[in-house]
C-alpha cells in the first residue's frame, strides 16, 4: 500500500493540483464535442457528485482537526508532567536532586531539538530510545531516594509525577502515530478528480458557462485537501503544533536556583 507520509507535503500538494486541474480541461473538451447529445443527466450527476464530495471533505477535515487538537493537548500535558516532576525533584536529597534535574533538562531538550527540521517525535527512534534511557535512570534515582527516605514523602511525590511523565510520553506518541489512513486520502483525491471532471464535462455542454468558475472550484478543492494533509503532519507545513509549552518548561528549569 502506498504510504503518502514518505513524500514531502509540497510534492503531494503539487501532485494533487495536477490531478484535479487536468480533468477539468479534459472534461471540458469532451463536453464541447458532445453538445448535440444533450446533458440533463450529466447536470444531475454533477450536483450529486459535488454533494457527496462535500460530505467526504467535511469528514476528512474533521478527522484531521480532531487529531491535531489531540496532539496539541498531548504536548501541553507532557510539558506539565515534566515541569511537575522537575519541581518535585527539588525536594529530593543530594545527590539525587542534582542528577534528576540534569536528566530532566536533557529529557525536555531532546523533545524540541528537531522541531525546526519538521520531523515528528514519533519518527525519531533514537530520540525515543534516549528518552526511555532517561526514564530508566530517573526511576533508579527515585528508587534510591525512596530507600534512603524514611518518611517517603518527597520520594513518593517524585515517583508519582515521574509515572505521569512516563505515561504522557506514551500518550503523545500514540497521538502522533494516529494518522488519517492513506485510503481516506486516496478516496478523497479520486472523488475530487471524478467530480471535477464531470463538472468540466457539464460545463462544456452548457454554452453559457465558462472555464473560470470550474477552475476556481478545483483550486479551492486542492486548497482544502492540502489543509487536511497539513493538519495531519503536526511538524511540517504551515500548520504546526506549538512546542511553546515545552520551551516554557525548559526556561523554568534553567531558572531553578537550587
Amino acid at each position: 500500500m502506498l504510504d503518502l507520509y514518505q513524500y514531502p507535503l509540497l510534492s503531494l500538494g503539487l501532485g494533487c493540483l495536477a490531478l484535479v486541474l487536468a480533468p477539468i480541461e479534459i472534461g471540458w473538451q469532451l463536453g464541447t464535442r458532445a453538445k448535440s447529445s444533450g446533458g440533463s443527466n450529466v447536470f444531475a450527476l454533477e450536483q450529486a457528485l459535488l454533494g457527496l464530495l462535500a460530505l467526504i471533505i467535511g469528514f476528512s477535515f474533521l478527522m484531521a482537526l480532531t487529531r491535531f487538537e489531540a496532539r496539541r493537548e498531548a504536548v501541553v500535558n507532557e510539558a506539565n508532567a515534566i515541569g511537575t516532576t522537575a519541581l518535585r525533584a527539588r525536594l529530593l536529597a543530594e545527590p539525587h536532586r542534582t542528577e534528576s534535574l540534569k536528566l530532566l533538562q536533557e529529557y525536555a531538550h531532546i523533545r524540541v531539538e528537531n522541531v525546526r527540521r519538521g520531523v515528528s517525535l514519533a519518527d525519531l527512534p533514537d530520540v525515543i530510545a534516549r528518552s526511555n534511557e532517561i526514564q530508566e535512570a530517573l526511576w533508579l534515582r527515585a528508587k534510591a531516594s525512596a530507600a534512603s527516605d524514611a518518611a517517603l514523602i518527597p520520594a513518593g511525590l517524585f515517583i508519582q509525577s515521574l509515572n505521569e511523565m512516563i505515561d504522557s510520553q506514551g500518550k503523545r506518541l500514540a497521538h502522533l502515530r494516529n494518522r488519517i489512513p492513506n485510503v481516506v486520502f486516496v478516496m478523497l483525491v479520486v472523488m475530487t478528480v471524478i467530480s471535477i471532471g464531470i463538472a468540466g464535462y457539464a460545463g462544456g455542454l452548457d454554452l453559457q458557462r465558462t472555464r473560470a468558475p470550474i477552475y476556481l472550484t478545483g483550486l479551492l478543492l486542492c486548497g482544502v485537501i492540502y489543509v487536511v494533509l497539513d493538519l495531519d503532519r503536526p511538524n511540517a507545513g504551515f500548520i504546526t503544533v506549538s512546542q511553546q509549552p515545552m520551551f516554557d518548561v525548559i526556561s523554568s528549569m534553567a531558572a531553578f536556583s537550587d
